[in-house]
Order: structure tokens, then sequence, then C-alpha cells
């Protein structure tokens, strides 16, 4: 009938599909690996390097919605770093 094919609902067909990928939840708490590791990364910033590792080896290809978080942990790692190096050179040169 008509010109129209019917191509199936995707809640039944959920498991021959990848329809049903982004419905569970997201690791650590339900924020992903790249939140929570920003989120720690102010009491332990060695997190945020983790998480900039995990995001240049492309780990957000198997989950694209991790890539923001991991990305903003980049970011922090970048301007924690920069913070890092003024500071030591501040000390070092300031004769103390």
């Amino acid at each position: 009938k008509g010109k129209y094919s019917l191509i199936g609902d995707a809640i039944a067909n959920e498991e021959d599909s990848d329809s049903g990928l982004f419905y569970k939840p997201l690791p650590c708490f339900g924020c992903g690996i790249g939140w929570f590791s920003f989120l720690l990364g102010f009491v332990f910033p060695f997190a945020w390097y983790f998480a900039t590792y995990l995001y240049f080896t492309n780990y957000y290809r198997r989950d694209p919605r991790e890539r923001s978080g991991l990305a903003a942990s980049a970011i922090a790692a970048l301007i924690f770093t920069v913070a890092l190096v003024i500071t030591v050179l501040v000390l070092v040169f300031s004769g103390r």
C-alpha cells in the first residue's frame, strides 16, 4: 500500500543494531571518565594527565559522550602545567 516502506521499531530491533548503544549509563557514577577525571583533578591533578592521555589515544571513539569531558581535562592539564612552570620560574629567579 502506497510508496512508503516500513523500517521497523527501533526498540524492537535493539538487540540487532547499535541503536541501544548509548542507552547504557556512563562509568564513574554516570558522568563518564572524562568529567570524573576533570572533577577529581582539582584534588589530584594527575587525573587530568590520565584523561589527556585517554583523549589523545582516541578513547572517546568507544563512546562519543566521553569526548567533552576528556577535552576539558586536557585543557585543565594544560592550564595547570603552565601555571606550575610560571610558579617554579618565579621562585627560582626571585632569589629564594
